[in-house]
């Protein structure tokens, strides 16, 4: 049995009895990381917009699914609370939902800059409170927020995408200072070019060995690259980790 990735799949069962809320779980990044923390034996909630596609995941997967419109705070607010009362309790959160834009700086309209701050920023500072606060009653929890090498390194044309991704690296810092005493964990990974379906029909072969250049190691990220750091982090083998921004850029950024 292999993942998505080709590799070998996870026989470990570090999340047994464990459930796991996974954000923008429809697709790409988010559903691997659905399927990683499954098949390591978690229950998992996807909330996603693409009400069809989290569906037949959480069906393949042996989860659940909530619809819901990260942009607006009463749908998030709704979808986490039954997300969380119907798994029982929450032991896991991973905000991995985002949106991307390429918009020149002197071209972005406050509208479109709300819009990125809403779902990027907003909704997972929703989402923790909600977590949190049963995580708490718990006894615990891991907390894993998917931020971007964007929010170390801004790139022209992202200065809303790079801002957002530096809040959330910020918001993680905050979170995990404010809820540690209460034994929840919170830290961000930060990916670089990772090869998605999203970019898919966009992105040339040409692009796809520049970008690859880039790293020590001669290549992009598979979604299995991103969802095994979610996983570590979710696991207590990083127990006294916390606050931290973990690269999985290899070797394109080092800081």
């Amino acid at each position: 049995m292999v993942d998505s990735g080709g590799r070998p799949a996870p026989t470990r069962q570090r999340f047994v009895y464990r459930n796991v809320v996974v954000t923008g779980g429809a697709r790409g990044i988010g559903a691997e990381i659905g399927r990683s923390f499954a098949a390591e034996g978690a229950s998992v909630a996807i909330l996603d917009q693409l009400a069809d596609r989290a569906a037949a995941l959480a069906t393949d997967i042996g989860g659940i699914h909530v619809a819901c419109d990260l942009a607006d705070p009463i749908s998030t607010t709704a979808a986490m609370v039954r997300a969380i009362d119907e798994l029982g309790g929450v032991d896991v959160l991973v905000n991995n939902a985002g949106v991307f834009r390429i918009t020149p700086l002197l071209d972005i309209s406050a509208e479109e800059w709300d819009w990125v701050f809403s779902i990027n920023v907003r909704a997972m500072l929703l989402t923790t409170q909600i977590a949190a606060r049963s995580m708490i009653e718990r006894g615990g929890g891991k907390i894993v927020n998917m931020a971007s090498m964007g929010g170390k390194v801004g790139a022209a044309g992202q200065a809303h995408y790079a801002a957002s991704k530096a809040a959330v690296i910020s918001l993680t810092q905050v979170s995990a200072a404010e809820l540690g005493p209460h034994g929840v964990n919170v830290n961000s990974v930060c990916p670089g070019y990772v090869l998605t379906e999203m970019g898919a029909a966009t992105r040339t072969s040409e692009q796809v060995a520049e970008w690859s250049e880039r790293s020590p190691l001669g290549r992009l990220a598979e979604t299995s690259d991103v969802a095994a750091m979610a996983l570590f982090l979710a696991s207590s083998e990083a127990d006294y980790c916390t606050g931290q921004a973990l690269n999985v850029t290899g070797g394109m950024i080092t800081h």
